[in-house]
């Protein structure tokens, strides 16, 4: 997928998220916000100041041409509105999720951070060197920022649509690059900070099927390999559609949603060598 593509994605996934946040808040009714089942301790008002700051994050990045990480702690990156009642609703990590009223000054602050993160990478390209958390120097672009910040959009949407009722898949061309980008970089990153444990030859199989897709995954030691399309045998094999192979990795549905062939309990070992973080 090119730039031009994700750039649309990334569009497309702001407004069907802030659709769906705006349905949570309208159902409402003035009343408690909805909880996010896929998110536990998270409400609707918590999943839209996180995103929301992960959009300001980012765009400090890409705006100041930042070769190291910003101090996530300076608030002041986050631009967050003196409004008394933003405030009581952004997030409070550690706390019971925040269900009070969601100001419309909140909806507001999060439309105007991810316009002007699709401008900066509109403005950018993809090839503006930036600090990334990637361990693969030669994802320190604003390209790498774009690819991940639409996929985070896809599940997030995912996890607003599910506060109200059935959430739509993942759009197939967004989840299809989910799925490698989650082994060559996201499954590096979390080893490292999680400190897990090293990998003893395991291979998992991940195998789309509504469209051209094999994924091979080995841990062997500290090294994640990623193959395309092999076809040798492995410890266990997962078949999906790729919105599902991407949820599943994400941890948004269970491994019951796959076709699981082989060791099929080795499957939830994978989140025990690519833990969250």
């Amino acid at each position: 997928m090119d730039h031009i593509q994700r750039l649309a994605h990334f569009r497309n996934e702001t407004a069907a998220f802030e659709k769906a946040i705006a349905r949570a808040i309208a159902d409402a009714g003035g009343g408690p916000v909805p909880l996010v089942p896929s998110c536990p301790g998270w409400s609707a008002s918590d999943l839209l100041g996180h995103l929301g700051a992960v959009h300001r994050f980012v765009g400090r990045i890409l705006r100041d041409r930042l070769s190291e990480a910003p101090d996530h702690t300076d608030l002041t990156i986050f631009g967050i509105p003196q409004d008394p009642a933003v405030r009581a609703a952004w997030p409070k990590p550690g706390t019971e999720p925040n269900r009070g009223p969601v100001p419309d000054a909140l909806t507001e602050w999060f439309a105007q951070g991810a316009r002007q993160l699709e401008d900066q990478f509109r403005e950018l390209g993809p090839d503006v060197p930036v600090w990334t958390w990637s361990p693969d120097a030669a994802e320190h672009t604003s390209g790498f920022w774009l690819r991940m910040q639409t996929i985070e959009l896809a599940v997030h949407r995912w996890d607003a649509q599910s506060a109200t009722g059935t959430p739509g898949p993942v759009d197939a061309e967004i989840a299809a690059d989910a799925v490698p980008q989650t082994f060559e970089a996201m499954a590096p990153f979390r080893r490292a900070v999680a400190g897990a444990p090293a990998g003893a030859g395991e291979r998992y199989r991940f195998r789309r099927t509504d469209g051209p897709g094999v994924w091979t995954v080995t841990f062997s030691g500290e090294q994640v390999t990623v193959e395309h399309g092999a076809t040798d045998p492995v410890d266990v094999e997962a078949a999906g559609t790729a919105s599902d192979l991407m949820l599943f990795l994400w941890r948004r549905i269970p491994a019951t949603a796959l076709a699981v062939s082989g060791a099929a309990d080795l499957l939830p070992h994978y989140f025990t060598l690519v833990p969250p973080v």
